[in-house]
């Protein structure tokens, strides 16, 4: 009945059914889109427009609205209408009533005024109202289906029990049958309750870490960009001191230019006069006159030659460079990213398999295919080629580099002095005290705990950066390759103090930058 109600409410009072594309005039009544412009179009002949339904009159022809909310209302409820069609009472043939119980004995649908009459004189089986009872019948015998086989997990009708190929299994009723699965799915349900409190609290946390992150992003980027704009502004002064001093060393020039274009002028000048004298006096006829001159044997003196300065690029040089330091030294001071001071790491030769070459200055570890026979010492590595640092981190935070060939094997990470020597136990990333990163056929892997972790990199690693945080737990892997790019993070609590850890063979080498 509310069904009903609601579909008048959502009927065109044109075509008196459910809207098509609903559209709103100006007087607040709502049609077809289809049905008003029909009407629209009967009413042009005579020039005038009016509603339908409450005759307002308009002077032009009204705008037609489209109304989205009422569209998808009536989308939705011819939706409901199609997935689940109202089941009329069988007995209320003059004006339909909505059923409210079906029976499955007598296959008919009641209301509730049928339905009390019909529980008084029978004790049948009743369920939601259905215009169909073909899914409730057994599809062999068309009897209703009444037990199920908990062998075959299959709804049987009495004859499939009897007679058919269930005969003989254990059977229950349908209904004892689905008391029992609904218990099962209750000790599901319940044991499903706290995994779902769980899963719930970890999408919290990860929403809450989206949240952190997002948040010190924005952090780090007003720092960074602050930072930027105070370089900007810094290497605006440096550079106008590099330029104030080139315009000195150009007005200077200018200057002395200048000086001299005015001397030279001077010169020109008095040259001339002179220049006119002598000729005056050439074209003299009288021989006494030209003799008894006093200025005509005055010897012309060589024009002095004025200094012309250079632009001195070399002083300009110096200070370029010593703008740059200025730079480089208030950067410096400005910048504080707290990172770690670059760790020396050198190789302690007394942990060296003897299958490993290493240079002179312990930076360098390189496959050998001859061995070295070195003294057999306790913490000498026998069953791989590997060797560990002489400095060990038991606090702090601490970072070095190293360059690896782009052939061949090797291994790269930290592990504790109490490894074993000797074994399959002694590889580094084989036991629970090593942690490393490895490249090995070609691929590379982050490895710990006997466990691998493939790593899919754009690129060939040539240069690998290792930061350790012992506090906190945190060993990560930097390529160090254009462009720069984290590898893998190893989190855990140590309990050691923490050794650089180096494997190389297969012709492969690896040398620690300093």
């Amino acid at each position: 009945m509310a069904s009903a109600a609601f579909g008048h409410e959502l009927s065109c009072s044109i075509c008196l059914d459910v809207y098509t594309e609903p559209v709103l005039l100006r007087c607040g009544h709502i049609f077809c889109q289809g049905c008003i412009v029909t009407a629209l179009d009967a009413q042009e002949r005579s020039g005038v427009y009016s509603c339908p339904e409450c005759r307002e009159t308009f002077q032009d022809r009204p705008v037609l609205e489209r109304n989205e909310n009422l569209s998808n209302i009536v989308d939705n409820f011819t939706a409901m209408k199609q997935e689940k069609p109202e089941v009329q009472c069988t007995f209320c043939v003059d004006a339909p009533v909505p059923a409210i119980k079906t029976c499955q004995q007598c296959e008919t649908s009641m209301c509730d005024k049928h339905l009390t009459a019909h529980n008084k004189t029978v004790d049948h089986l009743l369920v939601e109202p259905t215009s169909s009872l073909i899914s409730k019948k057994c599809s062999i015998h068309k009897k209703l289906l009444e037990y199920y086989c908990s062998e075959d997990s299959t709804c049987l009708c009495v004859s499939c029990c009897l007679v058919g190929t269930h005969k003989g299994h254990q059977v229950e009723l349908l209904e004892e049958a689905s008391e029992k699965k609904k218990e099962g799915l209750r000790h599901e349900l319940k044991k499903m309750v706290p995994k779902r409190g769980r899963n719930e609290e970890r999408i919290q946390s990860l929403q809450d870490h989206k949240r952190k992150a997002q948040e010190k992003a924005a952090e780090e980027k007003k720092r960074v960009t602050a930072l930027f704009e105070d370089i900007r502004r810094q290497l605006e002064v440096q550079e106008m001191k590099v330029l104030n001093e080139i315009s000195r060393q150009e007005e200077q020039i200018s200057q002395s230019v200048s000086d001299c274009i005015q001397h030279l002028e001077t010169q020109g000048g008095e040259l001339s006069r002179k220049m006119a004298r002598i000729e005056k006096m050439c074209d003299m006829t009288d021989p006494i006159a030209v003799l008894q001159d006093p200025k005509s044997d005055t010897a012309d003196q060589d024009m002095e030659e004025p200094y012309i300065p250079e632009l001195d690029d070399f002083l300009i040089l110096i200070e370029l460079k010593k703008s740059i330091k200025e730079l480089i030294t208030q950067m410096e001071s400005q910048v504080d990213f707290s990172l770690p001071n670059k760790t020396d790491v050198l190789l302690d030769a007394d942990t060296a398999h003897d299958l490993l070459a290493l240079s002179d200055d312990f930076r360098t570890a390189a496959a050998s295919e001859s061995s070295y026979y070195r003294p057999h010492l306790w913490k000498r590595f026998v069953s791989f080629p590997q060797v560990m640092s002489t400095e060990s981190f038991s606090s702090g935070r601490h970072y070095w580099e190293v360059e690896v060939s782009d052939y061949g094997d090797w291994d790269v990470g930290v592990s504790y002095p109490s490894i074993e020597r000797e074994g399959d136990e002694s590889g580094f990333g084989n036991n629970n005290k090593s942690w490393s990163f490895l490249r090995y056929n070609d691929e590379y892997f982050a490895h710990h705990d006997y466990s691998e972790i493939k790593l899919n990199l754009q690129s060939t690693c040539r240069r690998l950066g290792i930061y350790l945080d012992y506090e906190a737990g945190r060993l990560s892997f930097y390529q160090l390759d254009d462009p720069i790019s984290h590898l893998h993070t190893f989190t855990a609590t140590f309990t050691e103090p923490l050794h650089a850890a180096f494997f190389v063979n297969n012709e492969g080498w690896l040398d620690i930058l300093s």
